[in-house]
């Protein structure tokens, strides 16, 4: 589009905007943009071995109060040459329904090998692992590992990321000292700054003063 103002010709852009969020919710990006990110239910490196519904943006989209709690957390580790890496955020109930979906079908047990070797798949409701509703969804738990700065490269946890099985659980004995040591650290520097742990799974926290207790937001990651 053009226009004229004052007898001079401009050319007015094109730009693309993010999402206008509800409001309380941000992009972490735009709090600390030093803190790195793998989405993973945009990919196929998940357990059901496909994108999830609702994710269309490599965004990390939180709770405000959540972004500021993890900046504080990156200050923290940044000192040391360690960065936080998310996984996963605010998630829509939408890609909570996918996820229930697959796993009421049985058949469908692409990933698992890498994600569930031992747990039958008839047995995640059961076992706790999928749930028709998730603390994600309310916009203040994160899934996050650390990582060094000059490398990029994760620091060594003792088990992967959205692995469904006892080598999950924070304080899992069957892994070296230095994987065990790995956990506390990232459990001790979360629980510092406002953020309570999972026991079943070291990578997740949820802020205990989070904004939206009782809501389970829909809007997408764009």
């Amino acid at each position: 589009m053009k226009i004229i103002a004052f007898g001079l010709l401009f050319l007015i852009p094109f730009c693309v905007s993010a999402q206008s969020l509800p409001k309380g919710f941000v992009y972490m990006s735009d709090i600390d943009a030093s803190i790195k990110k793998e989405l993973r239910y945009l990919s196929t490196n998940n357990f059901i071995g496909k994108p999830i519904n609702g994710y269309h943006k490599d965004m990390v989209i939180v709770s405000q109060k959540t972004a500021h709690a993890l900046r504080k957390v990156q200050q923290h580790f940044i000192k040391d040459s360690l960065s936080l890496k998310i996984f996963d955020a605010y998630r829509p109930q939408q890609a909570v329904d996918h996820f229930v979906k697959w796993a009421k079908d049985l058949n469908d047990t692409l990933r698992k090998q890498d994600y569930y070797p031992k747990v039958p798949k008839s047995e995640l409701f059961a076992q706790g692992y999928i749930a028709s509703k998730s603390g994600h969804t309310r916009g203040s738990t994160v899934d996050l590992t650390l990582v060094h700065v000059k490398t990029n490269q994760e620091v060594d946890m003792g088990s992967t990321y959205d692995f469904f099985g006892k080598a999950s659980h924070p304080f899992y004995k069957k892994i070296t000292k230095i994987q065990q040591k790995n956990r506390l650290l990232l459990r001790t520097v979360m629980l510092e700054n406002g953020f309570q742990p999972y026991e079943n799974e070291w990578w997740h926290f949820t802020l205990k003063k989070e904004p939206f207790p009782k809501t389970y937001f829909n809007f997408p990651i764009e």
